[in-house]
């Protein structure tokens, strides 16, 4: 057995490495620079854990999913992994440590969010640690063509130059030709190297129903559909509606959001994930990290912005490879809705300009100022200063960030954290001095492991319960110790944050671009554009459809599909239908035909062809003209 098997097995108790894992990890200890194109669910992580583990020295991770990136860090050290993570919201105090942890400790991996890698402080300690791998997850952020290009990411290049002999690994599930060309050039790769493990998910069967009752369709389905799945929605309101009368239904059900406190989120995907509650109702919140093998059946109930987004979402199905559905409903009303959210993601120039100068008021933050400074953001409370749309701010700031001229953070729950400033022997005299906090300080101790060396997450309630009395009295002997110098105590917050990643400029000096802009509108279009085509097509295997769009363009039908359902009713294969498909548009973009005169053109079976002519009359793809002659259809 391979050292790396023996450490799959060892920490993760699995006896082989699933496809494409183990050629990756092999491919990073050959010196190569490498990307990893694996699907959702894929187990992209297993790749850069493993490898570490085998080599001496630290595994730097730089990813832009902050929840994601704590459920990781959790994870290890769960499996006696020692890991660390930096990112915006945590005090300098709790930076310094975890840096000095990563250069002075043993740990094994250190994960960073993307802003945070330009910062002095970062880069000095850098060049003190010892890195065996730089890993860069959501790799398609580096690149402007991608779904979510983020500028931070094009800083990771500074940082190569300086572990020159350190190999990369960038991993991604979605990924066009177009941007997988441009990861390797923006990550200067020595030299291109791509293994891709194929989009098609056989065990997986792509739906697209035209409801124009989805609420009604969603009841009647699960309730008669067996197994666990996700149902996914745009609106945090639509989530508790939607939950509500499912279980009017009958169905078991919760809802999920980032709106949620963090207790009540790990409540509920805890629930859902051993069984308990059966259907979990929620927004793109929720899935991201969730190792959740036996999923059957994903529901999009509102039609997503872009493929890439689907089929991650989607593939949160059928992880135990197992048969499992994928269910897109659609109805006429989408079109409008997806103009809307066309209208909405690209407010004007002016509004732009407006949101930012707005934004540099609301921190106080004066022309010329504000670099690298970090600022506690409400969105709500923004929008109710200055009297604007919430949908309108959020897709400013993401421009702006397009732009680099900030960071906008997700909305992140963090948990208290407590951290003791004086060492043993200093505490052990406290106790003796102050013999009021003595019963406190050693249920803290009891309760928590490592609070001398970093900052440690705690539970007040849990504590409370512990000491069988309330949260206000350990909130005030947190507070008393923190006043007195003894530990820092950092109480939960639940907020996003915004990074200036330069500082405050001048209206007349800020210029959206044509890239961030124009361009980035075109791209976006086309996104939009091709879910329309994937959810309006009824001639195109659905498989096939999401599998070309990631450049796959050898693929066979599945056979499973909505589209290849109906198909396969014509008894007849692939390559013939699209023989006599092609030649009937040929023919009819030429000059409209009768049936008559269409089949004696055709070449062929003259049976088989008049039986392609109907299912393309059923499924609208030509249609009767007044003078009774056939035409194409225009899309």
């Amino acid at each position: 057995m391979s050292k790396y098997r023996q450490i799959l097995t060892q920490y993760w108790g699995y006896p082989k490495f699933r496809d494409l894992q183990e050629e990756i990890i092999e491919s990073v200890a050959a010196g190569k620079d490498t990307l990893g194109l694996m699907p959702t669910g894929g187990g992209k992580s297993i790749t850069f854990q493993v490898y570490s583990l085998a080599h001496e020295g630290l595994c730097l991770v730089i990813t832009p999913l902050i929840a994601l990136m704590k459920d990781q860090v959790e994870n290890l050290n769960q499996r006696g992994i020692k890991a660390l993570a930096i990112y915006s919201g945590m005090t300098k105090e709790e930076i310094k440590i975890n840096l000095d942890n990563a250069v002075w400790g043993d740990y094994k991996f250190l994960y960073v969010s993307p802003e945070r890698i330009a910062t002095k402080r970062f880069q000095e300690r850098l060049e003190q640690m010892k890195i065996n791998l730089l890993t860069i997850d959501e790799s398609h952020c580096i690149s402007q063509w991608g779904y979510d290009f983020r500028p931070s990411y094009l800083k990771i290049a500074a940082i190569r130059e300086m572990l020159p002999d350190t190999p990369v690994l960038a991993l991604t599930a979605t990924a066009t030709p177009l941007v997988v060309k441009d990861i390797q050039d923006k990550l200067k790769f020595s030299q291109p190297n791509v293994l891709q493990k194929s989009f098609t998910r056989s065990n997986l069967k792509y739906l697209v129903r035209h409801e124009e009752d989805k609420y009604g369709y969603l009841a009647r389905t699960l309730q008669k559909t067996k197994g666990s799945g996700i149902v996914y929605v745009r609106s945090r309101k639509r989530t508790k509606e939607i939950t509500e009368m499912l279980r009017r239904h009958d169905v078991s059900s919760d809802y999920y959001h980032a709106g949620l406190s963090n207790i009540s989120r790990t409540k509920k995907q805890d629930a859902w994930k051993k069984g308990t509650t059966r259907v979990m109702v929620a927004t793109n919140a929720f899935g991201m990290g969730i190792d959740k093998p036996d999923v059957r059946f994903v529901i999009h109930i509102d039609v997503p912005d872009s493929l890439e987004a689907y089929y991650q979402e989607a593939g949160r199905a059928g992880r135990d490879e197992k048969k499992a559905a994928a269910v897109l409903l659609y109805n006429n009303s989408d079109n409008k809705k997806l103009q809307r959210a066309f209208n909405e993601k690209f407010p004007t120039i002016e509004t732009i300009k407006r949101v930012y100068q707005a934004l540099g008021n609301y921190f106080k933050i004066a022309v010329g100022f504000g670099k690298n400074m970090t600022f506690d953001f409400s969105i709500g409370d923004f929008a109710r200063s200055y009297n604007m749309a919430i949908v309108t701010i959020y897709n400013s700031l993401k421009i702006l960030q397009r732009c680099d001229y900030l960071e906008l953070t997700e909305e992140l729950d963090n948990p208290s954290r407590v951290h003791f400033k004086i060492h043993r022997d200093e505490l052990y005299k406290f106790q003796i001095a102050n013999e009021a906090f003595d019963a406190f300080i050693k249920l803290l101790l009891r309760s928590h492991t490592g609070l001398f060396s970093n900052y440690i997450s705690i539970n007040e309630q849990l504590l409370a319960d512990r000491a069988k009395s309330t949260t206000e009295v350990i909130y005030r002997y947190l507070n008393r110790l923190d006043a007195l110098g003894t530990i820092h105590y950092i109480p939960q917050k639940k907020t996003p944050f915004i990074i200036y990643t330069k500082e405050r400029l001048e209206e007349r000096f800020l210029k959206i671009s044509k890239e961030h802009y124009d361009e980035r509108k075109a791209i976006y279009k086309k996104q939009i554009e091709a879910v329309l085509n994937y959810a309006q097509s009824k001639t195109k295997c659905r498989s096939q459809m999401l599998v070309e769009y990631f450049g796959e363009l050898e693929t066979k039908r599945c056979g499973v599909c909505d589209v290849c359902r109906s198909r396969n009713e014509l008894d007849m294969d692939s390559i013939h239908f699209e023989k006599y498909s092609e030649q009937i548009k040929k023919i009819l973009n030429k000059e409209p035909q009768t049936l008559e005169q269409l089949t004696i053109s055709l070449q062929g079976n003259t049976d088989e062809a008049i039986k392609v002519c109907r299912w393309l009359l059923d499924n609208d793809k030509i249609q009767y003209r007044i003078d009774q002659k056939l035409e194409w259809k225009k899309s």
